[in-house]
């Protein structure tokens, strides 16, 4: 199963197949006692996939064997003991994938030319994703973090080691000689190459940047590269480049906090100038039709806010109880056609939004 989603995961996942990609999504559970009912729903949706598939004339014989078998195979690969909010799973001829999102995600079964990924780009928004870089004078790490995670990355030289078989980083510590190491040049040459690789991970997927380590190794690698220069957030604590996972948090954890206050201190700012200029809008009805033309510039939506409607053909209304043409992603369907039409989408904590009734946007227009 992955772990995490990046946009290159989104682009690649988004793309048409030949026909059936098939979608299976269910709801999961983190803990006792709701997760015991978790492998009887998975292994349920999984026949109902399969059966869909023998229904479907336009599915040949030989088509049928291969999606069901990787459905099958992606059957096996799933740890539902380490499971999350939300299940999905794709298969198509030749492939399958599995991942696990930190939102629910509707239960349903989907065919169709592409995968149904729009519970995908809603997860990956409600994440806010960022870097962080540990470095000291001999070692530098990559960490993907979320807001309830961090994971160390392995792409391309990281984690990086310095070379030399004459230094030892740790005697020079022990003998009070760290400010001449990072005076040396092969370390500079060192935070250079990080830098350099940095560079390209950031290009290829761009994120809030953090960078921990020794004062000396932050100020040199400022000095000696470009990629962590400005935009990063420093977080000066030593020993950590070759640490651990909780180690490298809680060295920016108060950093990321700060952030992400002062992000939905920005976002309420921007809402409230869009009311002083009548560019604003609220709930889904409204919004919807506004992202539709593409006016949303600024989508805001509390964390676990969801609303099941039912589309009358021109506007969403509240949906009954037991109504089976109710849409119960309509939150994510606006998230991922916000982000399709170059919206900026964030998400803001429970409550934030209590009086525009949990979702709200500013207009371009």
């Amino acid at each position: 199963m992955h772990p995490a989603l990046n946009s290159d995961d989104l682009v690649r996942l988004r793309r048409q197949r030949p026909y059936p990609a098939v979608s299976v999504l269910m709801p999961t559970h983190r803990r006792e006692p709701d997760n015991a009912q978790d492998p009887v729903r998975l292994r349920n949706l999984m026949a109902e996939a399969k059966e869909q598939l023998k229904a479907d004339p336009a599915v040949t014989r030989d088509t049928r064997i291969d999606v069901s078998d990787q459905l099958d195979r992606a059957l096996a690969e799933i740890d539902l003991v380490h499971a999350e909010d939300g299940l999905v799973v794709y298969a198509a001829p030749g492939e399958h994938e599995v991942w696990t999102l930190g939102r629910p995600v509707p239960e349903r079964v989907v065919l169709s030319d592409t995968f149904l990924t729009r519970n995908l780009v809603s997860a990956q928004a409600a994440e806010r994703p960022f870097w962080v870089l540990a470095v000291a004078s001999d070692r530098a790490s990559l960490w993907s973090g979320t807001a309830d995670r961090l994971s160390e990355e392995r792409v391309g030289p990281f984690p990086m080691s310095r070379a030399g078989e004459n230094f030892d980083a740790e005697r020079q510590e022990r003998i009070g000689d760290v400010p001449s190491t990072f005076r040396d040049e092969d370390t500079r040459h060192f935070l250079r190459e990080a830098d350099t690789a940095l560079a390209s991970v950031l290009k290829a997927d761009p994120r809030p940047l953090y960078v921990t380590g020794e004062p000396a190794a932050l100020a040199l690698l400022d000095d000696v590269g470009t990629a962590a220069k400005g935009q990063a957030v420093h977080a000066p604590r030593g020993g950590v480049a070759g640490g651990s996972a909780d180690a490298v948090w809680q060295a920016v954890r108060p950093f990321v906090e700060a952030h992400a206050e002062q992000e939905v201190s920005g976002v309420l700012e921007e809402l409230d100038r869009a009311k002083g200029r009548r560019a604003f809008a609220a709930g889904v009805d409204e919004i919807r039709q506004n992202v539709e033309t593409g006016r949303v510039a600024l989508l805001a939506v509390e964390e676990n806010y969801r609303e099941t409607v039912r589309d009358t053909g021109g506007h969403l209304l509240p949906a009954e109880s037991g109504d089976l043409d109710a849409l119960v992603d309509i939150v994510d369907e606006i998230v991922e056609k916000s982000l399709d039409t170059g919206a900026q989408v964030r998400f803001v904590p429970d409550g934030t939004l209590a009086g525009m009734g949990g979702i709200a946007s500013a207009l371009r227009y």
